[in-house]
């Protein structure tokens, strides 16, 4: 059975949108081990739309990353996308519900379904409890507006911290765990 993990960049006040933009300066040697560790315990990549364009994008033409590089490029791609109908970059579109086939890919055995960035599939993710772990790499910057990962209106919900990491430009990893067992119980 595989398990749908959730990694992302977020500022200390909860933006995650471009990161690009902004966690390029916390960049270490311990960040790149963490993100080579996370892509080689993976099987494949859930991404939406969005992400899956820009990675698709840029990584084929990226000639200096190594076995990470190799690994990116070819490990399974699964995008959830209601208007892309030609996928590339050894990707398949989610066709249907977005979440029953989630659940589905859970089922077949392997190890993680990394999902990055990916916001709105990240909501889908979330309403459906489909996510297993998430792993923030939370950076020691306040960005004061952008995209928050976890929008107004959705519920209460609870998660059990896991694993910290703190890496020496101040990027903290806060990896948690649905606690499910106190969101049945309040």
């Amino acid at each position: 059975m595989s398990t749908v993990v959730v990694t992302e960049y977020v500022s200390l006040d909860g933006i995650f949108e471009e990161p690009g933009q902004w966690s390029f300066p916390f960049w270490t040697d311990e960040a790149a081990q963490f993100k080579y560790d996370e892509l080689f315990a993976s099987d494949a990549l859930l991404l939406g739309r969005v992400t899956y364009q820009g990675f698709a994008a840029a990584w084929p033409t990226v000639t200096d990353a190594g076995d990470f590089g190799e690994r990116m490029n070819g490990m399974p791609k699964y995008v959830a996308s209601t208007t892309l109908d030609e996928m590339e970059w050894n990707a398949s579109r989610i066709k249907g519900d977005v979440a029953e086939e989630v659940a589905r890919l859970k089922q077949q055995p392997g190890r993680d379904l990394l999902v990055a960035g990916s916001g709105e599939l990240v909501q889908t993710l979330m309403r459906h409890d489909l996510i297993d772990e998430y792993r923030f790499m939370v950076h020691p910057i306040i960005l004061g507006s952008g995209k928050r990962l976890f929008r107004e209106g959705y519920d209460t919900t609870a998660l059990k911290l896991v694993d910290t990491k703190t890496f020496s430009s101040g990027v903290v990893v806060l990896t948690y765990q649905p606690d499910r067992k106190e969101a049945r119980n309040p």
